[in-house]
């Protein structure tokens, strides 16, 4: 059973009418619901799972989870369970309530290590359901500011995901550029997702339904390359035993991508060169020209500027190439982008070897979240890849971990990370004690969130966000339902 209230029946939550998803096996559940929620909120109901998936895929979405933890019978708790991890993996900032029975400590543990934001026990009444709205909605409209998660999917292999203001920009830069048709120069370290950038002005140029090919500039020497680029006639050199086109050849009007520009033999950059000007060049062993019409775009983690000065990349074909720069930020530089990317290839590595998605605890995001990732993309999608197949979180947090400062057979490699290692100490020892000045005020109160915030000095919304950020839990007390409250 699904069912969606009308947008006519209710009353907008601050701008606009907010979407609650409902899930839950027994339909009086689903009628009181409706009857207490309809009214103010754009409620969707569902008594099974699949449409519910359904719906988190669609662009509208729901902005917070009523979920029921034992829909599927107490034999099938592992099933529940299952379905929270998928539900994460496709909204990671979506926040989940569970709607229980019973809670015992360890369904707590698992439940908020699945990522559920808090659990409510039934016979639940109005004002239960109303304080958990009036939480987890403020954050996940903080969430939808703060991270702004878009995926474009690009091929069956690859999407473009941005998660902040500054891939926004990136996004922006190059659905601009895409429509103007002009060489483009894509910067930035090795595995911060140059290629996507170029698949992605490909995707919205007007050549998107042509070849789009991509050419390694630096995994081949200068006379294979040559071939690689423009092609050759039989009898060009020893073994060209028939005429074979090259990339240039096979993506007329397409796109191509030389990526590692900046390692190009500079007797083939005057070459390419002459396609930029005029889109002709000669395949090997032919007299006569080629004319295309490609679109080139260039990237490379080198510093071009420099290599200009030493010589080593033509200046003429720098500023060929540059008809516009887009420069992609490392990982460091974009922290926040860290969770939605994470569950990303997650997804993404578990469809491939066909296998459940793992769920990332709030212990495992941290250490992701500090890593420095010089290896950037690359290195953190593999990195997610060695957690699905070892399934040991353990493992991958002491993988991430930094080394001991002053620790033994510390070399000079040891001694430049030593200051950053002291930094992470810190952070992490500055959390710790933070928690638990927070788990006190709470305890302290019988976890009556406006009197902790007033006892701790800080806002009610900087507290709710703290609870958040430490992943903290009411005691099981919390959870014994007052019989007298009326489901």
């Amino acid at each position: 059973m699904a069912s969606t209230l009308k947008p006519e029946n209710m009353k907008n939550h601050g701008s606009r009418t907010a979407r609650i998803a409902i899930l839950d096996a027994d339909p009086a559940i689903l009628n009181y619901l409706e009857q207490i929620l309809g009214d103010r909120f754009k409620v969707s109901l569902f008594s099974d799972p699949a449409p519910l998936i359904f719906n988190l895929k669609e662009a509208s979405a729901p902005e917070l989870l009523l979920m029921d933890w034992h829909s599927c019978g107490d034999d099938e708790r592992e099933s529940a369970l299952s379905l929270l991890a998928r539900i994460r993996s496709l909204k990671p900032s979506l926040p989940v309530v569970m709607l229980a029975c019973s809670a015992e400590l360890k369904e707590v543990v698992a439940a908020t290590r699945m990522g559920a934001a808090d659990i409510i026990l039934k016979p639940f009444d109005k004002g239960d359901i109303d304080l958990a709205i009036e939480q987890y909605l403020k954050q996940a409209s903080i969430h939808a500011v703060e991270e702004d998660v878009k995926e474009i999917v690009l091929d069956e292999n690859t999407s473009f995901v941005r998660a902040n203001k500054r891939m926004r920009e990136i996004e922006s830069q190059c659905t601009l550029v895409a429509r103007a048709d002009i060489p483009v120069l894509i910067l930035g370290e090795s595995g911060t997702g140059k290629e996507i950038a170029a698949k992605l002005i490909h995707k919205m140029s007007n050549r998107s339904q042509r070849n789009f090919l991509k050419v390694n500039c630096a995994a081949m020497p200068a006379d294979l390359l040559e071939s690689e680029l423009f092609g050759y006639e039989q009898g060009a050199f020893t073994g060209a035993v028939k005429s074979k086109p090259g990339k240039f050849e096979l993506c007329d009007k397409g796109t191509i991508l030389l990526d590692e520009i900046g390692e190009m033999p500079t007797v083939l950059q005057a070459k390419l060169l002459q396609v930029l000007q005029d889109g002709s060049f000669s395949r090997l062993g032919s007299r006569s020209s080629v004319k295309v019409d490609v679109r080139v775009i260039a990237a490379t983690n080198i510093d071009i500027k420099a290599a200009i000065e030493q010589k080593t990349f033509r200046g003429d074909l720098y500023y060929r190439l540059n008809g516009f720069t887009v420069n992609m930020p490392p990982l460091r530089e974009r922290r926040e982008e860290i969770p939605v990317l994470s569950h990303h290839f997650m997804r993404k590595v578990a469809e491939k070897y066909n296998c459940a998605a793992l769920p990332v605890s709030p212990a495992l995001m941290r250490s992701l979240t500090a890593h420095s990732w010089p290896g950037n993309l690359r290195e953190l999608e593999n990195t997610i890849k060695r957690y699905l197949v070892l399934a040991d979180e353990q493992a991958i947090i002491d993988e991430l971990s930094p080394r001991q400062v002053g620790g033994p057979n510390r070399d000079s490699e040891d001694d430049s990370n030593a200051g950053e290692g002291l930094k992470q100490l810190v952070r992490h020892l500055k959390g710790d004690a933070e928690s638990g000045a927070i788990s006190q005020a709470l305890e302290e109160t019988g976890w009556n969130r406006k009197a902790a915030a007033s006892e701790l000095q800080i806002s009610y919304k900087a507290l709710l966000y703290k609870i958040k950020q430490y992943n903290l839990c009411p005691p099981q007390k919390r959870f014994n339902p007052d019989p007298a409250k009326i489901a």
